[in-house]
């Protein structure tokens, strides 16, 4: 009688293990943001990452332990922003065990690191949509159930973020984080177009120089997405919108000095691993201010920016360079906007703004350090 009970108690067992498993992992289609169709076992457990800055928001859809579900990726987040990346191993020491490839933003992925790794999926940037279909990588890992879905922070993220985010959320069975995410981000952003909506400011002209110290010739910069639409969106005219008919760009030294923008904004970040010794100016997390300033004060003399309108209000201020790759851009867009119109917003604090991101999402604690200005007191 013990042993029929025991075999009954041992199949109700199996039978729950099963149903509690399909009820768990499914397949599900997802669009992903090249618009493909994409089978995906859910939720993820094992994920290649083509973009190691994809940990933005993967960490603040999983703040207990996002290493947990990344078997491999590239090794950007660890030479472009190595503060954040010490702060993350800091606290998760398995960050430094992961596989890691290189490669910049265009760039294929390892893929036989990443088929080692057995993934359930790879998350791709959409910029390396062309490479990836003329190495024929859907394909070949199509041929071994990897499936690759595209996402996109960088070329056009007015208009991915959000469904970037969704994807990653539906994903990992973190829907509601990722609503409660996009909600704090889009009120955030609201805080500045609500406010320029209803005062209706004179709008100053801008230029942005993307990328400072990691080129050293001018003048790289934003046509109307990504930065550029930052800039318009906290109440400024960025100068090339109409020059560059894409995300990125350049335009001559000649162009911006007849254009006598009122503020220069320069984007960089501490990026050592790339120029060593660089013009760059080492915005991001934990960065020293004074660092800051002296490394900024050599952007009034390019050649490009004498005699123009900022140059005679010192109106040149650094901003950190990942904000053009992260769904954190709102940050941004409140620091630019308190620059352009300092009465308008002179009680918006984007170091609030971000720290309460962090408090609330992201398993690190914050750093201050992410924007510099000459305009700013000397401490």
């Amino acid at each position: 009688m013990k042993l029929k009970i025991t075999v009954r108690a041992i199949l109700a067992m199996t039978a729950s293990l099963i149903l509690h498993h399909h009820a768990v992992a499914e397949t599900i289609t997802v669009t992903d943001i090249a618009g493909r169709q994409v089978d995906v076992n859910v939720p993820v457990e094992r994920a290649v990452l083509g973009e190691g800055r994809q940990l933005y928001i993967i960490a603040a859809l999983d703040r207990e332990n996002p290493v947990e579900h990344i078997v491999g990726w590239r090794k950007d987040l660890i030479e472009a922003d190595p503060a954040t990346y010490q702060a993350y191993l800091a606290k998760f020491p398995a960050f430094g065990e992961l596989p890691a490839f290189e490669g910049l933003e265009q760039s294929l992925i390892d893929i036989e690191t990443t088929i080692a790794q057995k993934p359930d999926i790879v998350f791709l940037n959409l910029e390396t949509k062309r490479a990836v279909e003329e190495a024929a990588y859907i394909e070949k890992l199509g041929a071994l159930n990897i499936p690759v879905v595209y996402v996109d922070f960088r070329n056009d993220p007015e208009t991915n973020t959000e469904p970037s985010i969704r994807l990653f959320g539906k994903l990992f069975g973190k829907e509601e984080r990722a609503e409660a995410f996009i909600d704090f981000r889009a009120a955030e952003i609201a805080e500045v177009t609500d406010r320029l909506a209803r005062n209706n400011p004179n709008r100053p002209t801008v230029f942005i120089d993307r990328a400072a110290g990691f080129y050293e010739d001018c003048c790289h910069s934003f046509g109307n997405s990504n930065f550029g639409a930052m800039v318009e969106l906290a109440g400024g005219n960025n100068i090339a919108k109409d020059l560059i008919p894409g995300t990125f760009g350049q335009i001559n030294a000649e162009q911006v000095i007849v254009s006598s923008p009122d503020h220069i904004i320069v984007t960089s970040a501490m990026w050592d691993a790339y120029v060593p010794g660089g013009k760059w100016v080492p915005v991001g997390p934990g960065a020293d201010r004074a660092e800051i300033r002296q490394k900024l004060e050599y952007y009034p003399t390019r050649p490009a920016y004498l005699g123009i309108a900022a140059q005679k209000t010192h109106a040149f201020h650094a901003v950190w360079h990942q904000f053009y790759n992260s769904p954190y851009q709102f940050v941004a867009i409140q620091q630019m906007a308190k620059w352009f119109h300092p009465d308008l917003f002179a009680d918006v604090d984007p170091d609030e703004t971000f720290r309460q991101l962090h408090d609330r999402f992201l398993p690190i604690d914050y750093q201050p350090g992410y924007f510099g200005s000459l305009t700013d007191p000397v401490q």
